[in-house]
C-alpha cells in the first residue's frame, strides 16, 4: 500500500463503525512468510519387503519449537489409505524394515538422548534397543533379521600438554583450554569437533549392549551386510587420510574375530556398497581420482571377495546416485540427476539401461535443488516407493513398478497450496554468450504477471557449484515471486546433470565463464519483456554467493545484490574452512603460501575495487563451510570504499540456513527488504506519494 492509500485508509477509519475498524485484514492469497510454517513434505519412503506397505517420514514445521519435525506414517499401497505410525513425541526418522517385514527399526530421542527403537507392526508396541550416548547412523538389518549393524561416534583421548591446577571451591575460573591436533577441527553442522571417530557396532535385534567391531583413528561408515557374519563399511585407513579427503575404500569386517580387510585398493573413492540378493555381488560407487574439482561417480560391480571389478553403464554420461538391487538380482535401480530432472534408471548387470521412473524430487524445501529418495521391495516383482517432485508442491510419496500403477499416494499440502495464488513456472533455454552452449533455466512468474517489461527481475544462483537446480517447488522462490519479482534460476556450466565435461568446464576456472551463462539468462528475460532492465537484482548462497559477489565486481547492471554465505577469499577459505584440504588439493591445486596469486585471481575480493552495486552480505554465525570471516571481508571492504552494504549474521545457523523455518523467512524477507530500498519503481512510488501528501 502506498502512502496516499494509507492516508486515505486512516481518514476512512475515523468515520467507520468501531467493529469495522477492528476487523482483521483479509488473508492474503499469496505465499506470505507465515506460509512456510504451513508446509509439509514427505521423505525417506521405505517400501515393505513384500511391496504392500510404505513407511515414510512426514515432515512438518513446528511453530512453537521453530523446528522441522518428523513423524512416521504408513501407507497401504493398494488402497492408498494412510495412517500415523509413530507421532506425538520427539521427531522420528530413519525407518528400516526387517527382512521379514514384521518389525520396523527407527531413530528418535528420549530425554535428550538418541534412541534406536524397534516397532512390532502386529501389535504397534515398540521398545528401545539400547541406551546410546551418541546417535546411531546407517542402521541396517542382518539378512537373517537377528542383528543390526550401525556406526556410532566413539570419543577419543583429548590432547593435553599441561594439567591445570584445581580451582578453589566456589571459584569462577575460565573454562579449560581446548587443544586440537587434527587438520579439521570444525565441521559445518557439528561445530568444534570432539576427539574421536565413527566406528562399527552390532546389536542384537532383541536389544542389549552394542558390540564394537572396529577401532582406530579413522572414521568408518555406510554399513552393509555381506552375509550374517560379515559387514561392509567404507572409509580411509591410510596414514595421510586427512590430506586426501575424498579417498576411501570398501572394507569387510568379520564378526567372529573383528578382522578387517580391504576389498578395493585404487586411488580414488570407493563407497556405498550394496549387496545383491544372493550375496555374491557387491555394487558400489566411485571413480579414479584425477585430482579435479569434480568427477562423476561411476557404478561398479565386484565379486563378494573383491575380485572381478567391472564398470556398468560406462556409456551413460551422468553421475550415479543411490543404488538398490532389483529383487531378482539381475539389475539395479540408480537415482540419476538428468538435465534438471531426477530419474530412476534401471541398469542390468550387462550395462543396458533405461529410465524406469521419472519425476523424483521435492525434498529441498528452501531452494529448488534436485533432492529425492526411493526404495525398492525385495520380494517378487519390484515395487518402487519414491518422493515425487513438482513445481507446485513439495515432495509427496509416489509408487511405481511392474505390479502397481504409477501414482502419487499423498496430498500433504492440499489444505493450503491449492487456495494460494502460486507462481507459475516456465522452463526455457539460452545460448551462453561465451561459447554458445545451451543453458537450462526456469522462471517463476508472479500471480499478476504480464509480459509488459515492467516487473523487477531476481536472478537466484545455486551453490555447490557442482549441484543442480530443477523445476521443483521451493519456498524461497515462491516468496520472491509472491512479492512481485520475476524470479529466474538456471544451471550454468559447472552444474551436475549434464555430463562430466559440462561440470568440469569450471575446473580451475571458477568463477569464470559461468558469469556469461548467467548474463545470457538475464538477457533472455529482458528480451521477452518479462523484466524491466532498470530493475535487476541478484542473489545466491554458498557457490551462488561466490558468483553474486563476482557479478557485482564485473558489472553494474544490477541495482542491488545479496551475497549469502559466500567464499570471498580462497586463501582464507583454504586455511580455515571445514573442507580446507579439499580446496587446496582439488580446487586450486596449489599451496597458498607458494602461489597466492592462484587463490587471489579466483576470489571475489580481487574485484571489490570495482563494485558499485549496493550489496547485502549474509552468513550464519555457526557456518564452518564458508565461515563468517569470508562474508565480513567483503562487508568491510565495501564499507571502506563507501559502497552501500549491510551485514546480517544469523545466530545459531550453520551453512544450512533453511534448517529452521524462521531462518528461511528471515533470509528471504531481509533480502527483499534490502532490494526494496533500491528498486527504482519503489523510489518513484514513494516520491510520488510524498508529493501528493505535501499537496494535501
Amino acid at each position: 500500500m502506498n502512502r496516499l492509500a494509507a492516508s486515505a485508509a486512516c481518514l476512512l477509519a475515523g468515520i467507520l463503525p468501531a467493529q469495522a475498524q477492528d476487523a482483521p485484514e483479509p488473508e492474503s492469497n499469496r505465499f506470505t512468510a507465515e506460509r512456510v510454517f504451513d508446509l509439509e513434505y514427505a521423505g525417506t519412503p521405505r517400501v515393505s519387503p513384500d511391496g504392500e506397505s510404505i513407511v515414510y517420514v512426514r515432515h512438518s514445521m513446528d511453530r512453537r519449537s521453530d523446528q522441522n519435525r518428523g513423524d512416521l506414517w504408513i501407507i497401504d499401497v493398494d488402497s492408498g489409505e494412510q495412517r500415523p505410525l509413530v507421532t506425538g513425541g520427539a521427531s522420528a526418522g530413519g525407518p528400516v524394515w526387517s527382512p521379514d517385514g514384521t518389525r520396523l527399526l527407527y531413530s528418535t530421542s528420549a530425554k535428550g538422548k538418541p534412541e534406536l527403537r524397534l516397532l512390532y507392526l502386529d501389535t504397534g508396541k515398540s521398545f528401545s534397543l539400547a541406551q546410546l550416548e551418541e546417535g546411531a547412523a546407517g542402521a541396517v538389518w542382518s539378512p537373517d533379521g537377528r542383528q543390526i549393524a550401525f556406526t556410532m561416534f566413539v570419543p577419543g583421548e583429548t590432547p593435553s600438554f599441561a594439567k591445570p591446577p584445581s580451582a578453589p571451591e566456589g571459584a569462577k575460573w575460565n573454562d579449560p583450554v581446548r587443544v586440537f591436533d587434527d587438520l579439521t577441527i570444525r565441521f559445518d553442522g557439528q561445530g568444534y569437533l570432539k576427539k574421536g571417530t565413527d566406528q562399527l557396532f552390532v546389536l542384537s535385534a532383541d536389544g542389549g549392549s552394542p558390540r564394537q567391531l572396529t577401532f582406530g583413528e579413522a572414521d568408518l561408515g555406510q554399513p552393509a551386510w555381506l552375509d550374517n557374519d560379515t559387514v561392509l563399511v567404507s572409509g580411509n585407513l591410510a596414514e595421510d587420510r586427512d590430506l586426501d579427503p575424498i579417498e576411501s575404500e570398501i572394507y569387510a569386517v568379520e564378526l567372529k574375530d573383528k578382522s578387517i580387510h580391504a576389498l578395493t585398493d585404487r586411488d580414488g573413492p570407493d563407497y556405498s556398497p550394496v549387496v545383491s540378493p544372493n550375496g555374491k555381488t557387491i555394487a558400489f560407487l566411485g571413480f579414479d581420482d584425477h585430482v579435479l574439482s569434480y568427477e562423476q561417480d561411476n557404478l561398479y560391480l565386484m565379486d563378494a571377495d573383491g575380485g572381478n571389478v567391472r564398470e556398468l553403464a560406462a556409456d551413460l554420461d551422468r553421475s550415479m546416485g543411490k543404488l538398490a538391487w532389483a529383487p531378482n538380482g539381475r539389475s539395479l535401480y540408480v537415482e540419476i540427476e538428468n538435465a534438471g530432472q531426477i530419474d530412476l534408471f534401471e541398469i542390468d548387470t550387462d550395462g543396458d539401461h533405461a529410465i524406469a521412473v521419472s519425476g523424483l524430487g521435492g525434498t529441498s524445501i528452501g531452494r529448488p535443488y534436485a533432492s529425492a529418495d526411493f526404495s525398492v521391495s525385495t520380494e517378487g516383482r519390484p515395487v518402487i516407493a519414491y518422493t515425487a517432485g513438482s513445481t507446485d508442491r513439495p515432495a509427496e510419496i509416489a509408487v511405481a513398478g511392474r505390479r502397481v500403477k504409477n501414482r502419487v499416494l499423498t496430498a500433504l499440502n492440499d489444505d493450503v497450496l491449492p487456495y494460494l495464488d502460486l507462481a507459475r513456472i516456465e522452463e526455457f533455454t539460452v545460448k551462453s554468450g561465451h561459447d554458445g552452449r545451451e543453458i537450462e533455466a526456469w522462471v517463476a512468474l508472479p500471480p499478476d504477471f504480464k509480459a509488459d517489461g515492467s516487473f523487477p527481475l531476481l536472478l537466484e544462483i545455486h551453490g555447490g557449484p557442482h549441484t543442480m537446480y530443477g523445476p521443483f517447488f521451493a519456498a524461497e522462490i515462491q516468496r520472491y515471486a509472491a512479492d512481485g519479482y520475476v524470479t529466474v534460476w538456471s544451471n550454468p556450466r559447472g552444474s551436475t546433470g549434464y555430463g562430466e565435461e559440462f561440470a568440469q568446464l569450471i575446473d580451475l576456472a571458477y568463477p569464470g565463464n559461468d558469469y556469461d551463462d548467467l548474463m545470457a539468462v538475464v538477457d533472455a528475460m529482458i528480451e521477452r519483456d518479462y523484466a524491466d532492465p532498470e530493475r535487476l537484482f541478484v542473489t545466491g548462497g554458498s557457490g551462488g554467493g561466490v558468483l553474486t559477489a563476482w557479478i557485482v565486481g564485473k558489472t553494474n547492471r544490477f541495482v542491488a545484490a545479496a551475497t549469502v554465505k559466500p567464499v570471498i577469499n580462497w586463501f582464507t577459505e583454504a586455511l580455515t574452512g571445514d573442507i580446507a584440504a579439499y580446496v587446496r588439493r582439488h580446487w586450486i591445486r596449489e599451496d597458498p603460501w607458494d602461489n597466492p596469486q592462484a587463490y587471489f585471481e579466483r576470489s571475489p575480493i580481487s574485484l571489490v575495487g570495482h563494485v558499485e552495486t549496493p550489496t547485502l552480505v549474509m552468513v550464519g554465525e555457526q557456518d564452518w563451510r564458508t565461515p563468517t570471516w569470508e562474508a565480513e571481508q567483503f562487508y568491510t571492504a565495501l564499507k571502506l570504499r563507501k559502497i552501500d552494504t549491510a551485514l546480517i549474521r544469523i545466530p545459531g545457523s550453520s551453512h544450512h540456513i533453511a534448517s529452521r523455518p524462521s531462518r528461511l523467512i528471515a533470509k528471504t524477507d531481509n533480502i527483499m527488504g534490502w532490494f526494496r530500498q533500491y528498486d527504482p519503481a519503489a523510489k518513484d512510488e514513494t516520491a510520488e506519494s510524498e508529493t501528493e501528501d505535501t499537496a494535501d
